[in-house]
């Protein structure tokens, strides 16, 4: 018997440092071990920045794209990566094991991610962007016991490897994956060797054919039915080249929403406010350029700010997001955030202040959410970070960036639920 190569992967997982609550088919193609092809064994720690796209932006305030893994530098698109500013579709697998019977159904576990992860897409995008999911209604059967691939978050990468092969080794003759954007990887929840903390996207390095088309990377779900929430719209969100908010101590314990809380479902999937920050709208391409204001120079700026969430799909009107550049590779944004869509459990609306670093790595904390009431929290018994869940100012409020020589006032807000701000420069 050949032996297949490993692939070389590099893993972004959600966050689940909290407890929860408790098809598509085809001819029979190739035999399963010639879809992994020019594979390595060790395990990626960084991605490249990867090729840009041609559609540059050419707003003054748009940070430059880095090496840094997901930057949020947005001058140029990641071409490795797809840009849900379309329809897209994506595949959902389902594997069993040996080693146990499956107490749900296929169908069970599309309804616990779906309508409610595409609807979030197609509200955060105002209708841009459509998820479509495409479900294969079937277990289908992996070759070991799933205590063998010793599934757990931080995971050896030869395991890792060896349950990629075998699950994509038998979806084949099932997926023409040349079809899909997205693949899902979803395992029996009862099953004793899953390990819903797990959940991750692996990114494969290099890319392995599949169907004559690139396999780039594959999202392994091992969610509890039901599962935590808008954890598909997490996971998903790296499928787009976004990177994750929240801040993994390095000795395991201590706090992981101290960099942006409640206020983007990129740092938590438990949020309070999920909806995607307006810099990762502008990044994904939700935002035009006329929706955002860049504020230069040391004259005062009064603008109107319309809510960043929106009540239904459809075209938003009016500036979303205001930028004040505050060196080559850094910026602070400036947007409102009210009760209303993905927001509408909000704890506090207000007007939210944030800084961007385009050369901060996934993880190593590109966004900080800046706390304009240091010395308060609130929602104590439902925000996943009390201390930033009243960092927005609200009418009346002004407040001085640390750092920046920038002041933020909160001057009114319209009957139409927009607010005015003002922008001034501080000497």
């Amino acid at each position: 018997m050949s032996r297949i190569p490993q692939p070389e992967v590099h893993v972004e997982g959600q966050q689940s440092h909290e407890d929860p609550p408790e098809g598509v088919e085809r001819p029979t193609l190739r035999a399963g071990a010639a879809v992994f092809t020019s594979l390595v064994a060790l395990a990626a720690t960084t991605l490249a920045a990867g090729p840009a796209s041609a559609d540059a932006s050419p707003h003054p305030c748009a940070l430059p794209r880095t090496a840094a893994h997901h930057s949020l530098g947005l001058d140029t698109w990641n071409s490795a990566y797809p840009r849900p500013d379309r329809a897209v579709d994506a595949v959902m697998v389902f594997l069993s094991f040996p080693d146990s019977t499956p107490l749900t159904t296929p169908d069970d576990l599309v309804a616990d991610h779906f309508p409610a992860t595409a609807d979030f897409f197609r509200n955060a995008s105002y209708g841009k962007f459509l998820l479509r999911p495409h479900p294969v209604r079937k277990w289908i059967r992996m070759p070991k016991a799933s205590t063998e691939y010793r599934i757990k978050r931080d995971w050896d990468a030869a395991h890792r490897a060896a349950y990629l092969r075998d699950a994509v080794s038998v979806a084949d003759p099932l997926v023409d994956f040349s079809r899909y954007d997205v693949v899902y990887l979803v395992a029996d929840p009862d099953a004793p060797g899953v390990d819903s903390d797990a959940t991750k996207v692996v990114n494969f390095e290099p890319a392995t054919k599949a169907d004559g088309t690139e396999l780039r990377r594959a999202v392994t779900v091992f969610e509890r039915h039901p599962p935590d929430r808008h954890v598909l719209a997490h996971e998903t969100g790296h499928v787009f080249d976004l990177p994750d908010l929240y801040h993994r101590p390095t000795d395991g314990k201590g706090d992981w929403d101290t960099h942006v809380g409640d206020w983007d479902v990129m740092g938590s999937q438990f949020g309070l406010a999920p909806e995607f920050l307006g810099w990762h709208k502008w990044k994904l391409g939700w935002l035009d350029q006329g929706q955002v204001r860049c504020v230069t120079g040391p004259a005062d700026r009064v603008l109107t700010l319309e809510p960043l969430a929106a009540a239904a799909p459809g075209r938003p009107a009016g500036t979303r997001l205001a930028v004040v550049r505050t060196g080559q590779n850094s910026a602070l944004a400036i947007e409102a955030r009210g009760a209303t869509g993905n927001d509408r459990d909000t704890c506090k609306e207000g007007v939210l202040l944030y800084r961007v670093r385009n050369e901060e790595a996934s993880g190593a904390g590109p966004v900080e959410v800046i706390d304009t009431h240091p010395k308060s929290g609130a929602c104590w018994d439902r925000s996943v970070y009390p201390q930033l869940a009243d960092a927005p100012l609200g009418v009346g409020e002004s407040f001085t960036v640390p750092g920046e020589r920038v002041r933020v006032e909160v001057a009114d807000r319209t009957r139409t639920g927009a607010w005015t701000v003002k922008i001034a420069t501080v000497r």
